[in-house]
């Protein structure tokens, strides 16, 4: 039994929860230090989120001429971390006794993927604990001058660590789209080196949320595709062609090959480059060098003013 006027059993939860949360000083994401923390905690889930879930799917289909062996589809699946020299696909023989020959995709981009997913999880996780260390233990960052220099030192590191991540992965993801285009596929095919063989381009690599691209480039490279199938359509006019004088309607062409846009996995590391980049401000005002260089300004002036 609990004595008269004493805490409940039940109250225990509630009120170890209320000294928890009751630190926590929530006015302080209003703040251009907190504020900053809480977009670099979202945009490294962005990022390594979009990187991290990057698939596509790429593909041919190859015809030999006889009249015994149908149209053969190749449909490759790739993605993340992009080592595609592990990726298998099977390749018809039009010429061989094997109905199929295997071979593998060209190329291993998985160092700056593994990088650019690794520094956004590690980004995650210190914006996380440095959130925690400046709502609920303030005091302690303001007393301890040691936590604002190695908080300054940190953020100017990832900086840096953005920058370099968003420059790699932007460079991996193009050389990505070229190994994977299907020309590129057709091109490396012995068997669509035959001239009796009719090899097309399959599906087009479909990149996933990093393919989820600034609407602008996405409308400009649809207007692109558009403006170019216009111009093939006024020219597909009947046209005599041959001594017999028939009249002959040219095939529609595949689409050029061209980007899917600007791959959002590579627009949000700048992004996370330029919160990094503007933060070392707000965290140079925590340190105390800043602190420092304010007073002597301040007794400068003093100083010009009793002069006057």
């Amino acid at each position: 039994m609990s004595e008269p006027g004493g805490p409940a059993a039940g109250d225990k939860a509630p009120r170890l929860q209320d000294r928890v949360l009751g630190g926590v000083r929530w006015g302080r994401l209003q703040e251009p230090l907190g504020f900053v923390k809480v977009l670099e905690w979202l945009f490294a889930i962005f990022a390594f989120g979009a990187c991290g879930s990057f698939s596509g799917e790429t593909g041919a289909t190859v015809k030999c001429d006889s009249e015994t062996k149908e149209m053969s589809v190749i449909s490759i699946q790739f993605g993340y971390p992009f080592r595609l020299y592990q990726i298998p696909f099977e390749m018809p023989d039009c010429e061989g006794e094997a109905e199929t020959r295997t071979l593998h995709l060209v190329g291993d981009f998985s160092a700056p993927a593994e990088f650019f997913v690794t520094l956004g999880v590690f980004s995650f996780l210190y914006t996380m604990a440095a959130l925690v260390l400046y709502l609920r233990f303030h005091s302690l960052y303001g007393e301890n001058k040691k936590l604002p220099i190695a908080d300054f030192c940190i953020t100017v590191c990832f900086a840096f660590f953005w920058l370099v991540a968003a420059a790699a992965w932007g460079k991996g993801l193009s050389d990505v789209k070229a190994a994977t285009w299907p020309a590129s596929l057709i091109a490396t095919m012995a068997v669509c080196q035959g001239q009796e063989v009719v090899c097309n381009a399959g599906a087009t690599p479909a990149m996933g949320l990093a393919n989820i691209s600034v609407t602008c480039a996405g409308f400009l490279s649809s207007a692109g595709r558009g403006q170019w199938k216009h111009a093939h359509m006024r020219s597909m006019a009947p046209t005599p062609t041959g001594p017999t004088g028939r009249r002959t309607i040219p095939a529609p062409p595949q689409d050029p090959p061209q980007p899917q846009g600007t791959p959002t996995a590579g627009l949000f590391g700048f992004i996370n480059f330029l919160l990094w980049a503007g933060n070392c401000w707000f965290v140079l005002k925590e340190t105390p060098w800043q602190a420092q260089a304010a007073p002597r300004d301040s007794a400068a002036e003093q100083g010009a003013i009793d002069k006057q």
